[in-house]
């Protein structure tokens, strides 16, 4: 009689993350920095007045293409009816203070379970102020986009107000917003 004895995979669970994961992630990375390099895609269509839809699946991620995604995320962009749209979805600005709430969350979270430091609860709120004259091309004085996000974090820990903003700041959006980048525009005529 042959008796197959398996111990169970432990999970080193710290707010919630699996710590062993993320250092087996980090160890992969150190051994080889080729498996750092991440790349993110989205796909939009235009559906009509100001209502686009963005299909997001497939992604680059430790020296491979990912295939974990069996079927696409769909999301959808709007404007509310003062900015000619049908208030159908969020805004893109909206999905943009979105994404620096859940990446500053996110971040502080991981960085957290790394080094031990328990969160017992996470509340945030975004604001991103706007002078539409630079979209409109009204005033070329006035930037485009934000000219000013205001984030008001409330984090429950027994870990100081200082560690914590500094594991939060590691947050990739918040490099992206807070710091200019190169980005490559190419429009095709079709």
């Amino acid at each position: 009689m042959t008796t197959t004895s398996t111990t169970p995979q432990v999970q080193d669970l710290t707010n919630g993350v699996d710590v062993n994961q993320l250092m087996n992630v980090i160890g992969s990375i150190e051994a080889d920095t080729g498996f750092a390099r991440f790349q993110w895609r989205a796909n939009n269509q235009w559906i009509d007045g100001e209502l686009s839809r963005s299909e997001i699946k497939g992604f680059y991620a430790g020296n491979e293409e990912d295939t974990t995604r069996k079927e696409a995320f769909t999301l959808e962009a709007d404007e509310p009816p003062i900015a000619c749209g049908q208030n159908r979805a969020p805004n893109a600005m909206e999905y943009l203070l979105h994404a620096l709430a859940a990446c500053l969350t996110g971040t502080l979270v991981n960085h957290a379970a790394v080094r031990g430091v328990e969160i017992e609860a996470v509340n945030s709120s975004y604001t991103g102020d706007m002078d539409v004259r630079g979209l409109f091309g009204l005033s070329e004085e006035v930037r485009k986009g934000f000219s000013k996000v205001t984030v008001n974090m409330r984090v429950k820990s027994e870990a100081s107000v200082e560690e914590l903003t500094e594991m939060a700041l590691f947050s990739p959006v918040y490099d992206v917003i807070s710091n200019s980048l190169p980005v490559e525009f190419n429009l095709t005529a079709c």
